[in-house]
């Protein structure tokens, strides 16, 4: 069998470069040891029951506390928090300092985010060297109002308004 998808993989690399996504950073506790990655791959699956859905390399460090744990936290960024986006997608220990604090289920909860949620790993979804977790919200906190970080051309960004409202 011949891999057809060769041909594409610069095309779709490039296509997904130019599709914006908000940043955001998951958290888990595991074996009392804190782990965090930035991610732009959150996204909302079902609001009753609330769920959220992530996907990650499972060559990741962060991998085997992800497969091995039941809580795990969500972290959406505003625009002030690109120097946190950068910290958690950088190599070296990302919970030096006091810019987070242990939180429901014993999550690391970071601190003046755009808001956060713990939720209960329902699903892992293995498929080749990827996964895709499937979360179910049982805790949270909303923020303060600000902008949100995007994520666009291998650099971060923010919305802009248009002219006109819907």
């Amino acid at each position: 069998m011949t891999d057809n998808s060769a041909p594409f993989e610069r095309t779709f690399r490039e296509m997904f470069r130019r599709h914006a996504a908000g940043v955001a950073i998951i958290t888990v506790n595991y074996q009392d040891e804190p782990y965090g990655f930035t991610a732009t791959s959150v996204a909302s699956l079902s609001a009753q029951p609330p769920r959220f859905t992530f996907n990650m390399a499972r060559s990741s460090r962060s991998w085997p506390a992800v497969a091995n744990t039941t809580y795990i936290g969500v972290h959406m960024l505003g625009l002030e928090n690109q120097q946190l986006a950068a910290r958690f997608s950088a190599a070296g220990n990302r919970f030096e300092g006091d810019h987070w604090a242990t939180g429901p289920h014993g999550v690391p909860v970071l601190k003046d985010v755009a808001g956060w949620l713990i939720g209960e790993v329902q699903m892992r979804l293995s498929f080749e060297n990827n996964a895709v977790v499937v979360v179910q919200v049982v805790d949270g906190q909303v923020g303060g109002e600000g902008t949100p970080l995007l994520y666009h051309a291998g650099g971060y960004g923010q919305p802009v308004p248009l002219d006109y409202e819907i």
